[in-house]
């Protein structure tokens, strides 16, 4: 077995210890927040750290109303600029902490007054040196290359901050159960890779809370399988890339019930029109009904906790195609663990 589908299944132990681990500092965090006027919130990442962010702004909006950003490390490390950060919160995302560009985004904001937040599986990192306060991820060392179960600890502190910032009952405590319950997927994804062996280029779809999902899931592709992975949300879908779909073209879909149902459904009736080979993570009956492949989810998953265990499928999709491939999934070609770049 690879070291990537191991760490992929550590993943419910990870979330757990995460939660344990950190809910104390939460609590006092999110005093401290509420004593600020912050009416702006920047997330600072790259590659999967990107992704989870992604999902992040989704997520923070949704819940607490303040305006979102993903900011764009290269305004600051090749142009110069210097934005006022006064009344803004400031997160790096970096599962070694160590990205030279996110790092000098955090300073620059930290400089012009905002209040910073490092998410990070490093305690010891570059970024937990910078921020005022560090949020840890609970995995230990992640040895593979392809990023899992820090992309999912990253992904489960949006939720607790998401708790903190907006005073809101969130659930978070179920996922680690959940993250547990997709693993059981296991078999079935085993049994459905070969049908995928010898593909080239696919699309991965995914809307509102899983379109960062989608994101990530095209990036696993790309970096473990050399899979030409193109990514949309279901909606942006029908406006042009539509048009590259043909028979047994193969799109994935990351499809809970919930309200991105309705276009998750309408984008499968024209898939089945056009004979394309949609395979489908879902909980919903109609999505699964109209999809040509299906990895079932739990029906208790609600849309809003349905990211982190909808992405464990994909990601040991990922990992098993690789495996079927011949290829190693844990050392792809031309890449290397930490990535700095200006």
């Amino acid at each position: 077995m690879s070291i990537m589908l191991q760490e992929i299944a550590e993943q419910p132990v990870v979330l757990e210890r995460t939660i344990q681990a950190e809910r104390t500092k939460y609590s006092k965090l999110s005093a401290a927040l509420s004593r600020r006027d912050i009416d702006l919130i920047v997330l600072v990442a790259r590659g999967s750290s990107d992704n989870a962010s992604l999902f992040g702004r989704y997520l923070l909006e949704i819940t607490t109303g303040i305006p979102v950003s993903l900011s764009a490390p290269s305004v600051f490390t090749l142009y110069g600029a210097s934005l006022n950060f006064k009344r803004a919160l400031v997160i790096g995302v970096s599962q070694s902490g160590e990205g030279t560009d996110i790092n000098e985004v955090l300073g620059s904001a930290k400089r012009s007054g905002a209040f910073t937040l490092g998410v990070t599986n490093e305690a010891g990192s570059t970024m937990a040196g910078i921020a005022d306060e560090t949020l840890l991820i609970h995995a230990g060392r992640e040895k593979s290359v392809a990023a899992t179960k820090t992309y999912t600890g990253q992904m489960l502190h949006f939720y607790m901050l998401a708790a903190a910032l907006s005073q809101r009952q969130i659930e978070f405590e179920r996922i680690p159960h959940f993250a547990a319950q997709a693993l059981q997927l296991t078999s079935a994804v085993e049994e459905l890779v070969g049908r995928y062996v010898f593909m080239e280029n696919c699309v991965v779809v995914g809307r509102g809370l899983n379109y960062g999902n989608s994101y990530e899931l095209a990036l696993k592709l790309m970096e473990t399988c050399y899979v030409v992975a193109e990514r949309f949300s279901s909606a942006d879908f029908f406006h042009g890339p539509l048009a590259i779909v043909e028979r047994r073209f193969p799109v994935i879909m990351f499809g809970p019930a919930g309200v991105t149902r309705a276009s998750n459904v309408e984008l499968l009736e024209r898939l089945q029109e056009l004979h394309a080979d949609s395979l489908s993570i879902t909980n919903d009956p109609e999505i699964a009904t109209r999809s040509a492949r299906v990895l079932s989810m739990p029906v208790e998953i609600d849309e809003f906790l349905s990211p982190i265990p909808f992405i464990i499928p994909a990601q040991l999709f990922a990992g098993m195609l690789a495996r079927e491939k011949g290829l190693d999934a844990d050392a792809p070609r031309s890449l290397s663990k930490v990535t700095k770049t200006i």
